[in-house]
């Protein structure tokens, strides 16, 4: 029996740089087909541009995720191409740091409409048709700062819990139908971040990207651990090395952990 066609296929989003572009390339490289999207079009192309070499049928359009009519369009794009989904990513997002109180609204909105929502939308879009097909994976990007709140991120922090608590529920869901979900909680990572980024805290801008440029783990490395993520089933992913050592910190000794970093983000 013949494999449908739509096995080997993923959608990804915010694939015009960092993790989605790196992951395009892998998996166009292991010879899937891939949907390259992103708000910026000129990204999106140049994904696509750089992967057309692969075996596969490639396609890229421009997806603003907190627009339903662009889900649509991806949905059905992905239907008359390949009449189906193997693997949705819900990976694009922006972030905002800044004490709670000093977070304009606006900007409380913007970030949940587009790092929560948005995975929101993607589940909500395709979850039926990888039903249907009794077969799929939707990974749904978070990060560590989804485990574990950071102070001056709360607003990008609640996002992401939320990415980590809907993965938990969609996972239950689908199950039972046959697809799987991972989340997956990167740390600091060099990527397109920062070109979204907004910050009512002084200072904070050259501090993330001093970070991100330090990270001794690359965009590759973060798409190479997801798309072994996938292919295991494994639910949480920290790719971190340091993330995973936290992760248990916290959750076997909290008050010690609150204390310790309590002390190293004062001031």
């Amino acid at each position: 029996m013949t494999d449908p066609k739509w096995k080997k296929s993923i959608a990804i989003t915010g694939a015009g740089s960092g993790f989605g572009e790196a992951l395009a390339l892998r998996y166009a490289a292991a010879g899937w087909n891939v949907a390259v999207t992103d708000i910026d079009e000129q990204r999106a192309r140049r994904t696509h541009v750089a992967i057309e070499h692969f075996d596969g049928r490639h396609f890229y359009m421009q997806l603003d995720i907190t627009k339903a009519d662009h889900w649509q369009q991806l949905q059905d794009t992905v239907e008359q191409q390949w009449g189906g989904l193997e693997v949705l990513v819900n990976n694009a997002g922006v972030a905002s740091a800044g004490n709670v109180e000093e977070t304009s609204m606006e900007d409380w909105r913007w970030v949940l409409d587009i790092d929560l929502m948005g995975v929101v939308r993607g589940c909500h879009q395709f979850a039926g048709m990888m039903k249907r097909q009794q077969a799929g994976h939707i990974v749904n990007v978070s990060s560590f700062a989804g485990l574990a709140g950071l102070p001056f991120i709360a607003s990008y922090g609640v996002a992401k819990a939320g990415v980590v608590a809907l993965s938990e529920a969609l996972r239950l869901e689908m199950q039972p139908h046959g697809v799987g979900v991972t989340v997956a909680c990167p740390a600091f990572v060099k990527t397109g971040l920062m070109d979204s980024f907004r910050s009512t805290k002084p200072g904070t801008r050259a501090k993330v990207t001093k970070w991100m440029e330090a990270s001794g783990v690359s965009a590759e490395q973060v798409a190479e651990a997801i798309a072994e993520a996938v292919s295991r089933n494994t639910f949480l992913l920290l790719t971190h090395p340091q993330t995973r050592a936290a992760w248990r910190w916290k959750r076997w000794f909290p008050e010690r952990y609150y204390k310790m970093l309590a002390k190293r983000t004062a001031g």
